[in-house]
């Protein structure tokens, strides 16, 4: 349902309800009992629901994990130390200080210090002080993508897709908070017809008695408008224990702060300014217009759409699978700590220390049946956003012609309403002149609190499809 108060105007609303049912606890007789308004109630869900609470954490857990996974791409210090002494001889003292730098595209870039010194060092080992500054780059797998960036992309994603899943909670519990809401609306305003009924029969019982007793209406009067007044009565309990229930079930989505548990009062009421406003006479867009931006915004479907990008990222990665693996690493050498130092010789005549190495599996089953399963992970997900674009565009198409049909069963039934009870006055008018029965009046009387009913029922039903309509558009959780 469509927000209507400002922001301001709803939290300043909020915090008038909930000061003065904390300090005031029940309600006392003398005052008039607070209201709670469809604005109110969407901005104490929105900001205290706990489960509104979790989903946010969810978002939470995403970004955690989007921190964690672009610490693979920090520069990394390492050292290595070992020594050796026996009988007073140093047999070798190793002392290796390195950085090494990640870069987005699979290459490494390191360098570093080292100290050899000893009598029994390995052969392949450079005595004295050295320095290095070397780079790695792999030539076929992992150089469009590897498991690093993958990860790091996926992570993005899913980073997007908690904020989606975050609103498409938000939309599922709003939809689920205002059909109580009004249901509970309802309730308030049939007990409210009734209630009014039982004290225009309890007048009307007391004035036939008074008539019956000077002997003008007949007694058998009497035992109708008191059996009419008894039926009343029981509609009034049935009315008022169906509301007090909806209360109840409405005081589930009510929160306070620091998930402290909101205690219902009996005395709220529904705020009864919808009536005045006829909502259900405003336009309502075209429907290719509602379609359309479903078709964009859903988060449903947006969810389903990021899904196919994660998966996509794995696909890629996959590919890499079946492509040989071959890494060439450089180094440039030098003598002392500083690696710039002049280098005799050539760039690749001395000083330097150059590697390949190159990997394929010769059947590349392991790499061929992980594309494969993507491959089908991607078709199904394909055919998910598929289904779920035509249960929401179905979906819309009937709460959208719900919405049109209640409104103009609205403005038919209010001209209904309005002839019973003109006949009902009639029938009064006749009663009280004595040209017609307490039968007859009764019975007018009933059509027209049949109506009304039926009336009342229709209107919130209306806001309660508006809702469901604004939800399958996947724009409740934003309605303003």
């Amino acid at each position: 349902m469509t927000i209507v108060s400002t922001i301001k105007r709803v939290l300043l609303g909020c915090i008038v309800l909930l000061t003065f049912i904390c300090t005031h606890g029940q309600v006392k007789d003398s005052l008039l009992p607070p209201t709670l308004s469809e604005a109110q109630f969407l901005a104490i869900v929105r900001n205290f629901h706990p489960y509104l609470q979790q989903v946010k954490l969810t978002v939470d857990l995403a970004n955690a994990a989007l921190l964690e996974t672009r610490g693979a791409f920090d520069p990394v210090l390492q050292t290595s130390f070992e020594r050796k002494t026996f009988d007073d001889k140093l047999y070798y003292s190793y002392f290796n200080p390195e950085v090494v730098i990640p870069t987005w595209y699979g290459i490494e870039v390191f360098g570093g210090w080292e100290n050899i010194l000893g009598e029994s060092t390995n052969p392949e080992k450079t005595t004295g002080k050295s320095s290095y500054l070397g780079i790695s780059v792999p030539l076929g797998k992992d150089l469009v993508i590897d498991k690093r960036r993958a990860i790091l992309r996926q992570a993005k994603v899913l980073q997007q897709q908690s904020r989606i899943e975050q609103v498409a909670a938000i939309n599922d519990l709003l939809l689920d908070a205002l059909a109580t809401y009004w249901n509970w609306v309802k309730e308030y305003q049939l007990y409210m017809v009734i209630r009014n009924a039982v004290s225009l029969n309890k007048d009307r019982l007391r004035l036939i008695s008074i008539e019956a007793t000077q002997g003008a209406r007949p007694a058998i009067d009497t035992v109708e408008a008191l059996a009419q007044l008894q039926q009343f009565q029981y509609m009034e309990s049935e009315t008022l224990l169906q509301f007090q229930n909806a209360g109840l079930a409405l005081s589930d989505f009510l929160w306070l702060k620091e998930n402290e548990r909101f205690s219902w009062n009996s005395n709220i009421i529904p705020d009864t300014s919808w009536l005045n406003q006829k909502d259900w006479n405003r336009p309502i867009p075209p429907l290719e217009e509602l379609l359309s931006r479903a078709g964009m915004e859903h988060p449903k479907l947006k969810s389903y759409s990021l899904k196919n990008d994660w998966l996509t990222i794995e696909r890629k990665l996959k590919f890499q699978s079946l492509l040989p693996k071959a890494d060439i690493k450089y180094n440039l050498l030098n003598k002392g700590y500083n690696v710039f130092n002049k280098v005799d010789g050539a760039f690749l005549e001395n000083n330097y220390k150059i590697g390949f190495n190159f990997q394929m599996p010769l059947l590349l089953r392991q790499g061929r049946g992980a594309y494969q399963q993507t491959n089908f992970k991607i078709r199904q997900n394909e055919l998910q956003i598929d289904q779920a674009r035509l249960e929401i565009e179905n979906k819309l198409k009937a709460y959208y012609n719900e919405v049109y049909t209640i409104s103009r069963q609205i403005n038919l039934y209010e001209t209904t309403y309005a002839n019973y009870q003109k006949l009902f006055a009639g029938e009064d008018l006749r009663f009280r002149m004595g040209e017609s029965t307490l039968f007859l009046l009764n019975a007018r009387e009933n059509k027209a609190l049949d109506a009304l009913q039926k009336l009342l029922e229709l209107k919130t039903k209306w806001f309660k499809s508006y809702a469901a309509l604004t939800w399958s558009e996947g724009r409740l959780s934003i309605a303003e």
